[in-house]
């Protein structure tokens, strides 16, 4: 199998499994892969957005139906709550919807959440904005990175020659 039959085959699946977890990494690395047309830009987007949508909703219904137990088992995830308590007092859309972009909370941060009390329609409401976003500027990211190499990659070329006969010169003098 090449690697153009592979993306095609298992790339969506890859973007969708890593965007329930954590998956920034591999939906930069899908946004690069979209520029030299492995990949869409519109499908991985929306994998992703589904994806991230479903493993924060997941792990908020998780913290709402278990939390408790998962304080009891984590401890590090109990030391967490008092914070997370006072800032979804404070700031709770802004909470919700960028909890995706704090590293190490993606997980923890929904289930945390999901022990508020906050409704399931409201958090679900922001928990897909939030994933829109994400989705659309770590995607973004990825092909922007793409468009960036090629460019870098035909000025190289154009210049080559040149820079080739400048070492040169400059070697031999």
């Amino acid at each position: 199998m090449t690697l153009p039959q592979a993306l095609a085959q298992y790339g969506y699946l890859a973007i969708f499994i890593s965007s329930v977890l954590e998956g920034e990494s591999v939906l930069i690395l899908a946004g690069f892969l979209v520029h030299p047309g492995y990949l869409s830009l519109p499908p991985v987007i929306l994998t992703a957005f589904v994806g991230g949508s479903l493993g924060d909703q997941t792990c908020f219904l998780v913290g709402r139906r278990y939390g408790p137990l998962l304080l009891l088992r984590w401890p590090r995830l109990a030391a967490h709550k008092h914070r997370i308590d006072r800032l979804i007092y404070l700031h709770q859309i802004p909470l919700i919807v960028g909890v995706r972009f704090l590293y190490g909370a993606r997980i923890a941060g929904p289930i945390l959440i999901g022990m508020s009390g906050i409704p399931i329609l409201r958090f679900s409401a922001f928990n897909m904005l939030g994933a829109a976003i994400w989705a659309i500027l770590i995607a973004g990211a990825g092909y922007f990175f793409g468009q960036t190499l090629e460019w870098v990659f035909a000025d190289l070329k154009h210049y080559e020659g040149g820079l080739l006969l400048t070492l040169v010169d400059g070697r031999w003098r």
